[in-house]
């Protein structure tokens, strides 16, 4: 997809953004060696269940960590020049590991200097459909080459002063908040930020957010629907990558562990609903 000077590209392997590019310059993480991936969906959970195990009606169903869409193949829907849609919806295998029928939609658009993405969950049903979902696209740090990675910066829309989470060493959320290390809107990036892992805002205020080299190029990262933020990058050997990841959802707490239907963070789809969440990436 290309329109003006944005460049997208979109694989039907976990419906994923591969490539986006301004003006030539890439901004998303290449998938290499450090972190294979580079924005992959998350659905039907965010973060981990305790021992990856789904409990529902009496029964243990394994589901890893971020759930499995991002290993799906999906459904081309539609295509233009600007703009692609697909789709993936349950069978056998996903039916064995989580017990509920879905449609997930998920649509690309090029317009106006942004990347719109929308995914949009339908519930064919007759039961309550229990899920969550979620973007983890990884962009490059530094924002361009040769630029200090300790000049880069996130600038909230709003004050952030809530406490934050992380999570234990079995990648469950801890009980305990931690102070948040967002100063105002604020948050100064240095490679050891992430020594414990995400930092996972599950109180955000903010609807957008800049990812920004100061005196250099930016990012902004816009949502909506989605009431939780993570960011992550890989601690060692030293991060080249930033991940902005709207969520609906979070790891199961470690103190939690029981039937899926009650998972904090879930939202639940009634039977014949449908109910979307969309972010925006715009460079600058």
């Amino acid at each position: 997809m290309r329109l003006g000077e944005l460049e997208a590209e979109v694989s039907a392997a976990g419906a994923e953004l591969r490539t986006l590019r301004h003006r030539g310059t890439d901004l998303l993480w290449d998938g290499g060696p450090l972190w294979p991936r580079r924005a992959p969906l998350l659905f039907p959970i965010v973060g981990g269940l305790k021992a990856d195990t789904l409990q529902h009606g009496g029964r243990d169903f394994p589901l890893p960590k971020h759930g499995f869409a991002r290993d799906r193949t999906f459904a081309w829907s539609g295509r233009t020049p600007a703009s692609c849609a697909l789709e993936l919806a349950e069978d056998a295998d996903t039916l064995a590991a989580y017990p509920f029928a879905f449609r997930l939609r998920v649509g690309y658009r090029l317009e106006a200097g942004a990347l719109h993405t929308e995914l949009a969950l339908t519930n064919p049903g007759e039961v309550p459909l229990p899920a969550s979902l979620g973007g983890h696209p990884a962009f490059r740090w530094p924002l361009a080459p040769g630029l200090p990675k300790a000049t880069h910066r996130v600038v909230f829309a709003e004050d952030e002063p809530d406490p934050i989470r992380r999570l234990d060493a079995r990648g469950l959320l801890a009980p305990d908040p931690r102070p948040t290390p967002v100063r105002g809107r604020i948050l100064d990036l240095h490679e050891g930020l992430f020594a414990d892992d995400a930092l996972i805002l599950d109180r955000v205020r903010s609807r957008s957010l800049r990812f920004e080299a100061r005196g250099g190029p930016a990012l902004e990262v816009a949502w909506e629907g989605f009431p939780h933020l993570g960011l992550w990058a890989k601690p060692e050997p030293g991060p080249s990558f930033l991940c902005l990841e709207p969520w609906q959802g979070f790891a199961s707490p470690a103190d939690w562990d029981g039937e899926f239907t009650t998972k904090p963070g879930l939202v639940t789809l009634a039977p014949g609903e449908t109910r979307s969440w969309r972010y925006t990436l715009k460079p600058e």
